[in-house]
This record gives C-alpha cells, structure tokens and sequence, in this order.
C-alpha cells in the first residue's frame, strides 16, 4: 500500500505556560513538535493497525485518546521520541518530539501499514470473508524497531498477560525516562535503554515479578542489542532465525515479535496455549486443536497465516473457556 507523505506547518500552541495539541494531551510546555501528513490509500482503522503495540490498557509507553488519536514513545536509533498521530478526513496527520521525532515521522507511513498488501489475502472461509469486509481498516503494522517488541514478548512468556503487562508497567516507569513534548510529565514513558536493562539489579526483577529465566533472557538480548536491531533489514523468516539464537527465545517469542517490527503477514504464533483452540474452532469447530491442527487448518492462507489468525481473533468466534488464564509462551527453548 503506497500513499503521500508530506510536510505540514507546525499546530502546536503554547497557552499559559501549558502545551495544547488539537485533541491531545495538555502538558509542560515543551518545544514544538515536527509535524508531518500521511495520506494513506484506502481505509485506515488506528484502533486495529496500533492496538498490537499496546501492552495492557497501562502501557506507560501507550495511549490511546478519546478524541481517536494515538500517542507513542519509542527509544529509536536517534534518541527517545514522542508521535502522536490521528486520522482527519482521509488524512493521517502526525506530530512528534524529542530527538527521534524525525526517525519517527519518517517511519509513520510503515507503522501505519504502507508496506502491508490486504489485497494478497484471499479468504477461503465464509468467516474470514466477512470479517474482512467489516474491518477494511485492518493494516499490518511496521514498527521497523526490535526490542521494543522483543523485551515485552520475553514478559509475557509463560505467564498471564496480566502479570506481564505489570511487569512491563513496572520496569518502563522504574528505569525509562519520561518521553519527550507535551505528553510527558508522567502520563508517557520511553522503555529503558539497552544499559539501562543491563543494569536493572536482581531484585528489582522479582519485584516487578519476573523470573530469573525471563530476566536472563532479555539481560542476553539487551547485551547484543545492535544485533538484534539488524535484524529489522533481514526477511522475517532471517530475523527469526538470528533472534532464536539467544537462548531463551523460541518461535513463540520471534514470531511475536516480527509481526510487530517488520510486519510480517505470515508468522503465525505457534506455542500459545489458546490460539490453536480459537483457530481450530473457528475454522473446522475444533475447540481441542493443537499446533499441527492449527498450522494445516492456516495452510491455504501461506504468506498471509497471521493476517488470517488476527481476522479471526476479530471475527469474535472463540470458544468459551474451559479453565482459568494458564501461562503462555515459548515451548521449545524454556
């Protein structure tokens, strides 16, 4: 999907000491923001393209707007950044801070899915027909950075998503830094540094309720952090490949994460206790599916399975379950 990107003037006002952003969050005054406009071809649901990247309604990283617009804070190759973007008549219009601010604007267009082709996809199910055509805004969101994906996904191996969404709460607003422009002020916060991960002390994981294969893991990744950021020039399938070579990350975690830094239409989740069921039921109601089942039911959608597992995530059909949230995560390399 291609589309416009260009320039617009500045809108950021300063009043009575305060920052006021159109339909944003007011804060301490701070300098104006690089804006920039992104006019995207066809339909864009913000809801849908963004909502992967939030981790738990308290994402200190994360917010989401009444007004429709959504806020962001990323460690990026240029230095921590704040983007704000909100869609205005077909417009996508963006705005950023700090000194990743031009990294950020720069990469809106992917992470609002340009570099994503809906139109590969060719449902062979009624179910998935459907819901496409109900949720045309659906696009595949490209972040083009890997640990910010990467450190999370390590969180929420083999626990609930709750306790790993306090865990990444937790650790971001102890050892981040509050995120650049009119959003900060404790409402937006940039994950830690790569050092600043290393340092974090041994109790201060457990506190934040992590355990020590979890925090040796991403200790072992934020250690070859340069590494693991090449990876976003690879294919997905070579990103996997060098991401699955630290110990403690298995096709669970890298397929998380790929689908959130490069896009990636056909990595489909293998190892999670739920999706097999909610896969097998929708597709042949066979709520006891495992992997196999789940991966021959995907089959004819290859190079396009996780486009299909988050259509039917969206569809709603998933069978009603049949025991408490159990762990979840990597299987193979734990």
């Amino acid at each position: 999907m291609s589309g416009r990107f260009s320039p617009r003037p500045t809108r950021t006002t300063v009043r009575g000491g305060q920052v006021a952003v159109p339909g944003g969050v007011p804060g301490p005054a701070a300098a104006p923001g690089r804006v920039r406009t992104y006019v995207p071809d066809g339909e864009l649901d913000l809801g849908l393209v963004l909502g992967p990247l939030r981790r738990g309604p308290g994402d200190p990283t994360f917010r989401a707007m009444p007004d429709g617009s959504v806020w962001r804070a990323s460690l990026t190759p240029a230095g921590p950044g704040t983007l704000r973007v909100a869609v205005r008549g077909g417009e996508v219009h963006g705005e950023a801070w700090g000194p990743g601010a031009e990294w950020l604007l720069d990469a809106m267009p992917g992470l609002l899915g340009a570099a994503d082709d809906p139109s590969a996809f060719a449902p062979r199910h009624r179910l998935l027909a459907v819901t496409r055509h109900r949720r045309p805004g659906l696009r595949l969101t490209r972040t083009g950075l890997v640990l910010e994906s990467l450190i999370p996904s390590v969180l929420e191996q083999k626990v609930t998503t709750d306790e790993a969404y306090r865990a990444w709460r937790s650790l971001v607003r102890k050892f981040g830094e509050p995120a650049p422009g009119p959003a900060a002020g404790g409402r937006l916060w940039v994950m830690p540094a790569p050092r600043a991960w290393a340092l974090i002390p041994s109790w201060e994981w457990h506190r934040a309720g992590v355990d020590d294969k979890r925090a040796s893991t991403i200790l072992r990744a934020v250690r070859v952090a340069s590494r693991m950021e090449e990876a976003v020039g690879m294919s997905a399938g070579e990103a996997r490949a060098r991401l699955e070579a630290v110990p403690g990350i298995g096709p669970w975690t890298s397929a998380e994460t790929v689908q959130r830094s490069h896009g990636a239409a056909d990595a489909v989740t293998v190892g999670d206790l739920h999706l097999p069921g909610i896969v097998g039921w929708a597709l042949a109601g066979d709520r006891d599916a495992d992997d196999a089942v789940m991966l021959s039911l995907l089959e004819p959608y290859a190079g396009q399975r996780h486009r299909a597992a988050r259509l039917i995530l969206l569809s709603g059909r998933t069978p009603a379950r049949r025991a408490p949230r159990m762990p979840r995560g990597d299987i193979g390399r734990l």
